[in-house]
Formats: C-alpha cells, structure tokens, sequence
C-alpha cells in the first residue's frame, strides 16, 4: 500500500504541537524520523469518534489512540454541550487501574473546570457502578469513567454518564459527539490544578457517597440472616483492577469468609497474571480457581478492571476438587430464578430487562412467575433507559428486579444505572447460601430449572478486524449476511425469518447494526459488531427438552464446529 507521506507528516505534526504527555511524543516523533509510514498510517488514518458513549481505543500517540490530547478533545466537547444543558452544569469523574486512567481523569477534570464546570473527582480508582451511583447521589449533570472495561492492558477508554447515571443516550449522546468530533486543538480549555481546586471548582467526591452505596447495597439483600449463618467461603480475585476493596469491605460487613488471589490484589494496568482482564475468560480465573481447590471454597468469583463484570465458578461436589465456570447465560438464569421467587414486592409486578442476546431462558422464567421481561439492544444503557421509564407512571404498577446482559453484566439494585459486580457478588453469595439452606448446590437448581422449562444453551464467537483494513472488512461481512433471503440456507439450515435491525419493524426496538436469523430446528443466530472492539461476534442460540440434554450434548461440539466454518 502506497502512503501519503505528506500528508502523514502533517497530521503527526499538528498532533506533535498539542499533545503533552512525553511517552506519547516520542512514539509518533520516533516514527517519523524512522520513516515508518505504515505504523503513522495507523495512528492517523482516523480521528477516535464519540460513539453512542464515548471512546475506546490503544494507547499511544495519535489521533487514532487514546491519549491525553483525545481526552481533552472529547471533554471540551461535553463541556461545550453541559453548557447549553444547565446554568451551573457539573461532572463526577472516576477512573479504573489501567495505564494513564488517573492522567486521563484529571486531564478531564482541567478542561471541565476551564469552561466553568463543577468537578468531583474521585481521590483513586474506584468501580463503574459507584461512579453510576455517585451522579445520581450528587445529582450531577453527567459524569466520566475513564476505563476500557475488560480489554487487553493495551486499551482505555472515556465513557459519558448522563445525569440518570446511565450511559449517555440520545438525543445527549448525538449533540455531544457532533461537538466532540467538531472540537479543534486551538478551541481545547485547560487550567492547572492549583487554580481549579482554589477557585472551588475542582473537589474530591465526599466520603459520604461512598458510605450511602454500601449502605444501600446492603440493605437491598432479602436473606441477610442466612449469609450469616451459612458458613459459606468465597475465593475471589479483582484481576488487578478496582474490585478488590468495595467487594471486601462488603464481604466484612455481613460476615462473609473469603479469600483473595494475592498476585492480583494490587491495581495493575499491565495484568500481568493475565493475557485478558476478564472473568468471562478460563485462564483469567485459573489462579482463583486454584486458591479455591486448595482451601475448599463454596464459590469463586472474579470482577474484570472496572468491577462491572462478574464471573462465577461452583464447585462439582462436595469434596470441591474440581470447579464449573458459568456461562454469563447461566449466572443471568440463576439470578434471575433466585430474585423472582424472593421479591419482597406483593403488590406491583416485577420486571427483567436482558438484552436481546441473552438467553430466552431469562424470559421464560420471569413470565411463568409472573413477571414482565423486557428485550432490548446490548448496551446497559438500554436496561436503564427501562428502569428510567419505571419511575414514571408505569412505576405505580411495575417495579424494576434485574437486569442482564450474557457478557457477564448484572444489577439487581436500583441505586445504579450501569452493571454492578460489586453488588452482584454480595447477591451471589446470597443466592448460594438460600439454596445450601435448602441442601442444594447451585448446580442442583440449574438442573433444576433445565428439567422445568427445558435446556437451553448458548454459544458466542468472535473475529477480530484490527486497522483500516479491518473497519473495511467489517462492513462487507455485515453487508454479505444483510443480502441473505429468508429460503436460503445458512449454516446448514433453512432460514424461515431475517430480521435486521438496521431497519427495524415500527413500534419494535431501535435501529442497530444487527442482523438476526431464525432457522429451521429453533436454531437462532444473531451477527452484531461489537460496540466497544474491532471485532463482529456471533451468538448462537439453542434450545431442547431437559429429558434430551445428554443427547443434545454429545453432537452440540460437532454442529456449533460447523456453524463456526459456515459463519467465518
């Protein structure tokens, strides 16, 4: 591929005139005495875009990584926004343990305080959850977390809150990208931190916030004398990241034992126990899974950087020589079982919100119980725009339980707008005492539950499209299923219904870039781009009744092999 180097040049030159921070400097200037074209190509192909919540991207110089100069650049966007939105509009930021997150939050936090803009910014890193929590406590405009979530140590990221406590949404998401994209070096305020914290415009987020989550988490739990009473251990692991001391502190109040993977205890952006930050990942967990087999433990969990993940494994038998990590579906099933048969509420109707590519299991238990269970798009953003509608007139008769997402993603609180593993960790070890009260094992209810509403079972792939080539790729693969035809075949089977959501049905969810096939034999697909990595994933459904479980096991392998082959 040929390059143009000039215009490469400049890009790098402009970007070289306004960027502060050395290590990304010296990347792109070592690049360029080097001649090496390639590598600036990837760099400045591309401006970072606001997305649907903020950025994402690698580390490192350039306007296509994320770096001190794409911080500011988006800030002064928000900010320009906040200022059309509210006379004296204000901002909580937080960040998570990854490289630069604590630059980046104060990078953030000088530009707010610059246009005039009140800032609380916590004093250390801290879960997205409570950063959801404190915009709603503190009854801010928006807030910030700087976080990558459950990348690879080499991502960050900065995602907007609006002032429900959840993910920006629109219209707010389309007014502040169009300003964000729009902002040009020369128009990016800033001031130093002396001025900011002695004008009052740059504060630490009181201690009381803090105090009034876990006040509020704990007194959210139903079987509280059972926790205590039920001499349950937990092996748990934070991954490097923030989970370690808001899991803990809770673990402590109730009474909880536990114990924690040493090598993963301190925040760390570099994982270095780990190739992926991520409880969703075998080898992520294998060192907890280790410390469980060794002290015996009666679950293990683990919370990914930013503590809004949360994986759980149980133990096979009672001797707890061997361990089971569920599938996110799984955890969604037995939380969602265990909430609807101990809500407190008598008089309104609980709801579920999962997103549309979680398991139909959810639903099915929700409904028979007589539940509402609400399909939306991935993106817990719209699990709360649900949970924002209950505050209004639907709120008289419903009341929102649980939300979930197959990635890993849960609340089951309503003082938060973005998934909580802090809280979800307390719930799951709620949920496991109540049925050791009942002398059953989590694995007991799942086979439980299997043998009431039948099996069902999930698979998830994903193919990564990295670079300018990739963005490309991506396109032609979402266009190449977009042609398909209900009558053709796919993976081997009959397509009976397309339903793209690029063009949704009126009255039905809102357009995205997801393509959804139902085939013949209750097979389902689902292709979608991920909304935060250069990669496309693809959810395959299945279902069969319980009495075919083990049947259904033995040839699943060798048909989700061959979807895997027709798909890639």
């Amino acid at each position: 591929m040929r390059y143009n180097e000039k215009d490469l040049r400049q890009k790098a030159t402009l970007y070289l005139e306004v960027e502060t921070e050395e290590a990304f400097r010296t990347e792109v200037e070592t690049e360029l005495e080097n001649g090496q074209w390639a590598e600036l190509y990837e760099r400045f192909y591309t401006t970072l875009s606001f997305g649907t919540a903020g950025i994402r991207g690698l580390l490192g110089g350039g306007t296509n990584r994320m770096n001190t100069f794409m911080v500011r650049k988006v800030t002064q966007g928000l900010a320009d926004y906040l200022k059309t939105q509210s006379d004296h509009p204000s901002v909580v930021i937080g960040y998570d343990s990854r490289h630069y997150s604590d630059v980046f939050a104060k990078e953030a936090a000088l530009v707010l305080a610059a246009n005039g803009i009140s800032v609380y910014l916590f004093p250390e890193l801290r879960p997205v959850p409570m950063i959801s929590y404190a915009v709603r406590n503190l009854k801010t405009t928006a807030g910030i977390a700087i976080t990558a979530s459950h990348n690879p140590s080499a991502y960050n990221g900065f995602k907007a809150y609006w002032r429900d406590g959840a993910q920006v949404t629109p219209p707010h998401d389309f007014q502040i990208a169009d300003r964000a994209n729009a902002v040009l070096p020369k128009q990016i305020r800033t001031i130093t931190e002396e001025k900011a914290r002695s004008n009052g415009l740059l504060v630490r987020v009181p201690d009381k916030v803090e105090e009034s989550y876990y006040n509020e988490v704990l007194s959210s739990i139903r079987n509280m004398d059972i926790i205590k009473t039920s001499k349950t251990l937990v092996a748990y692991t934070p991954l490097h990241g923030s989970g370690l001391k808001p899991v803990t502190r809770l673990f402590d109040e109730v009474g909880i034992d536990y114990v924690t993977v040493k090598e993963q205890e301190e925040p760390d952006g570099s994982f270095p126990t780990v190739k992926l930050p991520n409880p969703e990942d075998h080898d992520a967990m294998a060192l907890v899974l280790r410390l469980a087999k060794k002290k015996g433990a009666d679950i293990v969990l683990g919370t990914d950087p930013d503590a809004d993940r949360l994986g759980i494994a149980i133990p096979l038998s009672d001797e707890k020589k061997e361990y089971q990590l569920l599938t996110g579906n799984q955890i969604a099933v037995l939380l969602a079982d265990y909430l609807m048969m101990t809500t407190g509420h008598r008089t309104k109707q609980p709801v579920v919100v999962k997103s549309i590519v979680t398991t139909d299991l959810v639903k099915a238990i929700v409904e028979k119980r007589g539940g509402v269970c609400k399909d939306v798009l991935t993106g817990f953003k719209y699990i709360a725009n649900e949970m924002t509608l209950l505050e209004g007139p639907k709120g008289e008769e419903q009341y929102f339980l649980f939300g979930c997402e197959e990635s890993y993603g849960y609340l089951t609180i309503n003082i938060v707008r973005d998934k909580d593993a802090v809280s979800t960790a307390l719930v799951a070890v709620e949920m496991l005492s109540y049925w050791k009260d009942r002398g059953k094992t989590l694995i007991d209810r799942l086979g439980e539950i299997y043998q009431e509403f039948g099996y069902y079972t999930e698979r998830v792939i994903s193919v990564d499209f990295e670079g300018a080539a990739g963005q490309e790729k991506m396109v032609k693969v979402m266009q190449s299923f977009r042609d398909l035809t209900a009558g053709e075949e796919l993976v081997g089977r009959k397509i009976l219904q397309i339903e793209d959501l690029m063009n949704p049905q009126e009255g039905g969810l809102p357009p995205s870039d997801v393509v959804i096939f139902h085939l013949e034999g209750g097979e389902r697909v689902i292709v979608r781009p991920s909304g935060t990595e250069p990669k496309i994933k693809y959810y395959l459904f299945f279902s069969t009744e319980a009495v075919n479980r083990e049947a259904f096991d033995a040839h699943l392998e060798s048909r989700v092999k061959e979807m895997r082959e027709g798909l890639l």
